[in-house]
């Protein structure tokens, strides 16, 4: 996977011990391709996990857990 600054991509994030899990996009700032790592901001506000995340937090997600990409122009 290729991710651009400025793209999309959607990612599930769970919680091991309730069980819960929630999807949520992140804006992509930059990506470590060696690690299978994107950076960027989040952009979606949580609900589930809303007492450790917020909308616009720098955060870094797996490409593991990525399941969808959009580029910036079709968001």
């Amino acid at each position: 996977m290729t991710f651009a600054p400025g793209d999309y991509v959607k990612f599930e994030m769970k919680d091991d011990d309730s069980g819960e899990a929630e999807w949520m996009w992140l804006r992509i700032e930059h990506c470590d391709e060696a690690r299978k790592v994107a950076f960027g901001w989040l952009d979606t506000e949580p609900v589930v996990f809303n007492s450790r995340l917020r909308i616009g937090q720098h955060i870094a997600v797996s490409y593991d857990n990525i399941r969808e990409h959009k580029k910036a122009q079709e968001f």
